[in-house]
């Protein structure tokens, strides 16, 4: 699971945060592998900007999930903050935590420029900065002058994550995990796989490609309940096309039909790799995802607005799996 800790309209932060951990608890019952934060800045609706910190909140509320950053998005950081950091929740919850890094800034420029203050960090000194905090957060070696503490030794795993081809050309070369964000940018998924699988060199982290790939999901007893559900999700995404950000907004009916076919189709395309429906259509979707992707794992983002609903939801997809 991947969670953007949407604030739904006329709801708080706080809400927003409860329901992350009532959430990731649910999907722990459920069997679900990991839960991941993502991180985004100066974004309305969005309260995952301090996402080290809410990888504490929710493994503090844990037991078995593994929970990481999906993703940190390293330009905006020095390598060594992230591995202290991430080396004291390693600490703190051995064998549970995941470090996912992405190369974009996860946000607008005035915003990047607060964040990064007068250091001159661009996306083109990414593999440098993956392989600073791959040592950082590896043994720490006789004579090493900067030392990661916590951090040194904890071996954290380190994911790449991207919606291009760049990041999977390096998860491929440094022998590394990858994750594609087909949650909303799908385009360029399975050309993105094969070159990853492609070119994989096998590391003392990974012998084998894994791939996880991001699935918007909204699921209900009915199709037609599901697309109505489904209606927040394309309010958001019509937000963030058009710039105009906010709540997570309730359902509304009828949505995708009052709108022109020019915001149809945006839509359409920013979520092609979504299932939206019933059990039976949902099961259909994740099975044709995995026949035509061969993903090691699914990242499902599932954004509904009644917060009930939303954990059903994840009944409803753990159940087409199990099948």
């Amino acid at each position: 699971m991947l969670d953007l800790v949407a604030v739904r309209e006329g709801g708080t932060v706080a809400d927003a945060l409860a329901l992350a951990l009532r959430t990731a608890q649910h999907a722990e019952s459920l069997g679900f592998a990991r839960y991941w934060l993502a991180e985004h800045h100066n974004m309305p609706g969005i309260a995952s900007s301090a996402t080290a910190v809410l990888v504490g909140y929710i493994a503090g509320g844990t037991q078995r999930i593994r929970v990481g950053s999906g993703g940190v998005m390293l330009p905006n950081h020095a390598p060594l903050v992230v591995a202290e950091a991430f080396g004291t929740l390693a600490e703190l919850y051995p064998g549970r935590i995941d470090l996912g890094l992405g190369r974009a800034p996860g946000t607008d420029q005035a915003t990047m420029r607060a964040l990064r203050r007068d250091r001159a960090e661009t996306e083109n000194d990414f593999p440098r900065d993956v392989a600073e905090l791959q040592h950082l957060l590896g043994p720490a070696q006789p004579g090493q002058r900067l030392i990661a503490m916590p951090g040194a030794g904890t071996n954290v795993p380190i994911w790449l994550l991207g919606s291009s081809l760049f990041s999977a050309q390096l998860a491929a070369e440094r022998g590394l995990p990858y994750a594609f964000a087909s949650h909303f940018a799908p385009g360029l998924l399975l050309q993105a796989i094969a070159l990853y699988r492609s070119r994989f060199q096998p590391s003392a982290t990974l012998a084998q490609p894994h791939v996880a790939i991001g699935v918007p999901l909204i699921a209900a007893p009915t199709d037609e309940e599901a697309d109505y559900l489904a209606s927040s999700t394309y309010q958001r995404v019509l937000g963030i096309l058009t710039g105009q950000r906010s709540g997570l907004p309730p359902p509304v009916a009828h949505f995708m039909a009052q709108r022109h076919p020019q915001e149809r189709a945006a839509i359409d395309d920013f979520l092609a790799a979504a299932v939206i429906g019933g059990p039976e259509t949902v099961k259909r979707g994740l099975n044709a995802l995995a026949q035509a992707t061969d993903a090691d794992e699914f990242m499902l983002v599932c954004d509904i607005f009644d917060p009930a609903l939303r954990l059903r939801s994840l009944d409803i997809a753990a159940a087409a799996r199990a099948d």
